[in-house]
């Protein structure tokens, strides 16, 4: 069962065009078996879709069909092995659809994502096929199994059982159904949140830029040059701009204004999320009693590490209290600077906090994130980030103009090794447009794999972000918070690039999903460390390495609003968990955010500002019930660091235990036994606590 295949009988389809006509019909023929963007168009894909399904629905039928007594080359293998053709074209489909979509290609994924869905309820609802498994998984102990076939069986096993292999009569339709509705109300959720961003247009004069940096306004001055409107600034939601706005703007009024619009999104109108996000948690409420569990957190967490929703909890609550006291502190400090500042008492408000504290880090530490920007040029943060690599793995990264993109902003690079064996293929895309989702994430066009014939398949990985964009001849100037972006969506590459399976369902970051983000955020950590700064942080027009005190002044306040950060997960943590474990529909979507992150609120409640309309995390993504993932993997990301800091940033030998035992083995035995084996006992959230500045704790609860 791939990773595309969602829970959700074949449609059958006749396929019209020629082998000739459409290019996933043959086998890809670019550098690496790259795939030939330049001649896919819209009318390629339900086709190649549609003929994929129908070979994979032939691949079924033959394990089913055959009469030798199941075992686990003959069953799971088989298995693992199917839809290989469809999974060629979806690997290349659901990237691009958000990265560089149209509206076709969005009309299309509702099509195509209720046929996936259908095809995947069919065959987790086959129950022939559902036999054959049961009897390999009732008689593993017969089969000389090495430990990743013994979790690729129990992988196995558990997707047919935790999806309803077992239900029988009337339970099956409904289940048929359910997961259907849901495949299409997910769809349209991502959908919409995509569709929505771009309409946003704030229109400003000159007397309203007071604070901006000179790269926003150059930036806005060029969008309203654009639609023919100078001496004008456009300004958008994009996340760089609306940051930045929010960090540097004097007008209060203004950062207002831009608050509401940005977490008012998706809230009324045409993209609407309120009923779609509300159906979602209904129905998955549904889903999970139906297989037996009281509500859906209980189910999905049956396969993570921190098991069930009371692990979750224990691990959100520990944080919470920890938290709280360093919060009130970090606020009431924030309130007394501003009313100074201000010469008036200030009640500090949603919109207001990243300004004031942005000030108040700049006077305590000397720190300004836009002075360090001219020091942060995009293609030296990639000289920086690759060279990363280069000096803990020794990879190298050669920029391959052969190997077709799918749109100019996009640079392909061949990744080889120490001893220049080929590696992978990492795809680079890095600026906002109309056709790409907001946010940052990892995705990949091939996983790697050992096919049936024993060929190592290397994976072609592509990260993609929302960075300032150039501005005339000023090139692409990060954020510190941009660079820590690409280090963490860099560090899910990596994942994906080194892995050394021989399954395309372990391989890679098919793990999970609460130890999943630990290669990308233990990468987070290298943005406050000096040695790695020097590296390569240099000033884009004189080549002045970037000055000790601007780096002193980053890595002194790496702590500075520590508290806020945590607490901001926490609730996103929170109102995950509260969706997930309702008991019965929700009418009133603001009073239900409110009450589940009270605990936690840092501001009084914004009328008509809401997190859940515009979390594609859990309502679009793969995260429902598992955002706290993030904090969980904070907690084994700065114990693992801990290692490197006690032995050497750039240590080889470490850097060597956290490839083998991390990076290169996948999902192929539980994370866990893993990271026990890389650091010697389990992670402890005493690593994370006196990296934050707050105190010592205890241990995670990790079970094998």
């Amino acid at each position: 069962m791939k990773r595309f295949l969602i829970p959700l009988t074949l449609l059958t389809s006749t396929c019209l065009m020629t082998t000739a006509q459409n290019p996933f019909f043959s086998e890809f023929k670019g550098a690496h078996e790259t795939a030939p963007f330049s001649q896919i168009n819209d009318s390629h894909w339900m086709p190649a879709i549609d003929r994929g399904i129908e070979q994979a629905q032939l691949e079924i039928d033959a394990i089913t069909r055959q009469r030798s007594v199941p075992d686990f080359d003959n069953t799971i293998v088989a298995l693992e092995r199917n839809g290989r053709e469809l999974n060629r074209v979806l690997n290349v489909f659901f990237p691009l659809l958000s990265a560089d979509a149209n509206d076709e290609m969005m009309n299309l994924s509702i099509e195509a994502s209720r046929k996936l869905s259908e095809f995947s309820t069919g065959i987790i609802l086959n129950e022939e096929l559902w036999k054959r498994v049961k009897y390999v998984y009732d008689h593993r102990d017969q089969y000389d199994l090495t430990p990743e076939q013994k979790t690729l069986l129990q992988n196995t096993y558990d997707s047919f059982a935790l999806s309803g292999a077992a239900l029988e009569g009337e339970d099956r339709e409904t289940f048929r159904k359910i997961t259907a509705e849901l495949s299409e109300l997910t769809t349209r959720f991502g959908q919409n949140v995509q569709k929505e961003l771009p309409t946003y247009e704030i229109w400003l004069t000159a007397d309203d830029l007071d604070g901006l940096p000179e790269s926003s306004v150059k930036a806005a001055a060029e969008a309203a040059a654009a639609k023919d409107r100078k001496g004008e600034f456009l300004f958008t939601l994009d996340q760089p701009v609306y940051m930045a706005f929010m960090k540097y703007s004097t007008r209060r009024d203004l950062r207002e204004r831009m608050y509401r619009l940005y977490t008012g999104r998706n809230t009324k109108g045409e993209y609407d999320n309120t009923g779609v996000l509300r159906r979602i948690a209904e129905l998955r409420m549904q889903l999970a009693r139906l297989l037996g569990a009281s509500n859906y957190a209980s189910h999905s967490l049956q396969r993570t590490m921190a098991q069930n929703p009371e692990g979750v909890y224990n691990l959100l609550d520990r944080l919470r209290d920890a938290y709280k006291p360093a919060l009130r502190k970090e606020m009431e400090e924030l309130s007394a600077y501003a009313s100074k500042l201000e010469c008036r008492k200030v009640d500090i408000k949603p919109w207001d906090y990243s300004y004031y504290s942005n000030k108040l880090k700049t006077e305590r530490y000397s720190f300004d994130e836009e002075a360090l920007r001219p020091y942060f040029e995009l293609n030296n943060v990639i000289e920086g980030v690759f060279g990363l690599a280069t000096k803990l793995y020794g990879l190298q990264f050669k920029q391959n103009d052969s190997i077709e993109v799918y749109h100019p902003d996009v640079k392909a690079f061949d990744v080889t090794g120490p001893d220049g064996k080929f590696i992978g293929v990492l795809y680079t895309d890095f600026f906002p447009r109309a056709s790409k989702r907001p946010g940052a994430w990892m995705t990949g066009f091939r996983d790697q794999q050992v096919t049936a014939d024993g060929v190592d398949e290397r994976p072609q990985v592509s990260i993609v972000m929302n960075f300032t964009k150039p501005t005339g001849d000023t090139p692409s100037l990060l954020t510190p918070y941009e660079v820590e972006t690409f280090l963490h969506e860099f560090g899910h590459a990596l994942h994906g690039l080194l892995s050394e399976v021989n399954y395309n369902s372990l391989s890679g970051t098919s793990v999970y999903r609460d130890f999943v983000e630990l290669p990308s955020q233990f990468n987070e950590n290298y943005l406050t460390e000096r040695e790695f700064l020097d590296g390569f942080a240099r000033h884009y027009q004189t080549g002045a390495p970037i000055p000790q005190e601007l780096v002193d002044g980053l890595v002194a306040s790496a702590q500075f609003g520590a508290a806020y950060a945590c607490m901001r997960q926490l609730t996103f943590g929170y109102l995950d968990m509260a969706w997930h474990t309702i008991d019965k529909p929700v009418d009133d979507v603001a009073a239900f955010e409110n009450a589940a992150v009270e605990q936690v609120q840092i501001f009084e409640p914004v009328e008509g500002s809401l997190i859940s309309p515009q979390f594609s995390h859990i309502f679009a993504g793969g995260y429902a019930a598992g955002y706290y993932s993030y904090k969980w993997a904070e907690v084994l990301d700065a114990d693992a660091f801990a290692a490197f800091k006690e032995n050497g940033i750039f240590d080889r030998k470490t850097a060597d235990a956290f490839r083998t035992n991390i990076l290169m083995r996948g999902g192929t035995e539980n994370p866990a036994i893993l990271y026990r084996r890389f650091r010697g006992h389990d992670a402890d959230i005493d690593a994370l606590l006196k990296r934050d500045g707050i105190k010592a704790g205890v241990a995670l609860p990790q079970k094998d």
